[in-house]
């Protein structure tokens, strides 16, 4: 166990190193300083001795995504440290970390995967699901526009139609949805996903790792040239939403309705 993290926790065991979001008191909310140190976590998975990682959420809960209050301190920023620059500096990285990892990344999902939230999960490479999963894009409630890749990977994973779908109406996909759509590749009873889990990840970690990693490599060659525009495109658009009335109305009404 590392101690050097405030808001997430590792442990690494026979070749599998795995993460967990653990600010639950938050819903696990991807803050700068998790961000952040979720980057960190992330390059220290390049070692040899790491097959496999996998990324899951403490208290039963995956993660809420971008903090209420954070995005309404962005509207307060002039834009190069509002919300686009946040998403360059912090969470644009984090994305490309993650899909630049040359290892297998499992999305260990239990209970809510919100926003910024289900970006993570969509941006690893499997997604085992609990019962208790599930995923929502509230962007369009609060007036803003998905980031952090995701109309990317939903164009990928589910199709135009189900990625208009899931952007445009924030309601919440169930686990049993996910599954049905593409964005889960196993669901499990909750008691039974850390155990499922653990056995994925160590099928995994027993492969050769550099065929592995070269064929993340191939999976990923035919979309990532595009990932760095789309991140850029998006956080263009999210400063063009959160500069607007419309959003700082619908922020107000969701922080009242804490």
């Amino acid at each position: 166990m590392d101690s050097s993290f405030s808001s997430i926790e590792i442990a690494a065991e026979e070749g599998v190193l795995t993460i967990t979001l653990n600010r639950p008191e938050a819903g696990n909310a991807l803050d700068e300083q998790m961000a952040l140190e979720l980057s960190a976590a992330l390059r220290t998975a390049r070692r040899a001795a790491v097959r496999c990682v996998v990324l899951g959420g403490a208290g039963g809960v995956f993660c809420s995504g971008l903090p209420l209050a954070q995005l309404a301190g962005y509207a307060r920023q002039a834009p190069e440290r509002g919300l686009a620059g946040a998403l360059r500096e912090r969470y644009h990285p984090l994305i490309e970390t993650l899909r630049g990892l040359e290892k297998p990344v499992i999305a260990a999902v239990s209970g809510p995967a919100v926003g910024a939230g289900a970006a993570l999960a969509l941006a690893c490479d499997l997604r085992i699901c609990a019962e208790s999963a599930s995923f929502k894009l509230h962007f369009a409630e609060a007036g803003l526009v998905p980031p952090m890749g995701l109309t990317l990977l939903l164009l990928q994973q589910v199709g135009y139609a189900r990625a208009a779908e899931l952007c445009m109406l924030p309601e919440a996909l169930s686990a049993e949805e996910a599954l049905a759509w593409g964005l889960a590749n196993r669901l499990v009873a909750d008691e039974h996903l850390e155990t499922t889990v653990a056995a994925m990840a160590a099928r995994l970690a027993a492969l050769p790792g550099a065929g592995l990693g070269l064929t993340k490599r191939a999976l990923s060659r035919a979309w990532r040239r595009r990932l760095a525009e789309q991140l850029e495109y998006e956080a263009a658009l999210a400063q063009i939403a959160a500069a607007d009335s419309a959003h700082a109305e619908a922020l107000a009404a969701l922080l009242g309705g804490d």
